[in-house]
């Protein structure tokens, strides 16, 4: 093997998580001349180069990159061996670094991640949670939930779910303002709309199973880019929502929202586990994909109930 000291490999992981000789030496407590001489001991090894430099910061080339996916990956196995055999080989030990959508987790997934750790009280919960895609190898994600179309195809990707938009209000707005009857009566409604990089997007498009289908240019005096508030909103009786009706469920269930023109719907957005690969996923993350993926499937009688309100 050409990589003689396997500690090598933490200085290219924290260089790269870091930008710099000096984030990683940081990390590591170590000298930036120690890591700057483990770095070129390792290029040389290898006969790669591994980082691009510059005077403001260091880029993978890559070479670089592909042995830092691997890296990455090895070490975290590495860890949840030493953890599996010292400890009962049965019991999931260990962090899991999971990323997940803002709505999703609070409206969803809280209940369901505590559930799964007091079935296994060895592991540790690093929940991430932001609006935006993460990095999985730069924000040090174990697994990530991600709705909607995927673009990296370097990722591997499990589908756990497919839910819709739907429309709905509170029973407070449908007292004043009564309920549309058809997708066009919308656009006399006060709606909730959503901005997104900037622009407020006002046409919702809507379906039916049958094939048929709508868009109506909406309009409202409130709109964000922050989906809960919306949903805020919607609550306090000021508005028609156009949301993801898996994060809705709970208010659906218990009528603080109503479901409106059950028979259309939105685009669908599927729900995704994401990995860096397939062959190097550690024990713990599998089985919290294998238990979300029983929570989603559960989830799918409630969900066609609704649907028919």
């Amino acid at each position: 093997m050409k990589i003689e000291n396997l500690q090598d490999l933490h200085v290219l992981v924290e260089t790269a998580r870091g930008g710099s000789l000096t984030a990683a030496a940081r990390a590591l407590e170590l000298t930036p001349a120690a890591t700057s001489a483990t770095l070129k001991r390792l290029e040389t090894q290898l006969g790669v180069r591994l980082f691009e430099r510059s005077t403001r910061a260091m880029r993978l080339t890559d070479a670089g990159q592909t042995l830092l996916d691997y890296a990455s990956r090895a070490m975290d196995l590495l860890q949840e061996g030493e953890a599996q055999a010292t400890s009962d080989a049965r019991a999931l030990r260990g962090v899991i670094r999971l990323a997940a959508p803002p709505d999703l987790t609070r409206q969803v997934l809280i209940p369901w991640l505590n559930e799964f750790q007091a079935e296994n009280p060895g592991l540790q919960m690093n929940l991430s949670v932001a609006e935006s895609m993460q990095d999985l190898v730069r924000d040090k994600v174990d697994l990530a939930l991600r709705m909607g179309s995927l673009q990296d195809s370097s990722l591997v990707a499990r589908k756990l779910f497919s839910t819709q938009r739907v429309l709905c209000a509170a029973p407070a707005y449908l007292r004043v303002h009564g309920s549309p009857e058809t997708p066009q009566d919308l656009a006399r409604h006060n709606c909730l709309s959503i901005n997104v990089a900037g622009r407020r997007l006002t046409e919702w498009r809507l379906h039916k199973q049958t094939g048929e289908s709508a868009t109506v240019k909406v309009q409202g005096d409130r709109w964000s880019n922050d989906a809960s508030l919306n949903q805020q909103w919607a609550l306090a009786g000021v508005g028609v929502m156009f949301k993801a009706q898996i994060n809705l469920q709970q208010q659906l269930n218990s009528g603080a929202l109503v479901r409106l023109l059950p028979a259309w719907a939105g685009e669908e957005y599927p729900i995704h586990a994401v990995f860096h690969s397939s062959r190097f996923v550690p024990t713990r993350v599998r089985s919290l994909v294998d238990f979300l993926a029983l929570k989603f499937d559960g989830t799918h009688g409630e969900l066609s109930h609704n649907a028919t309100i």
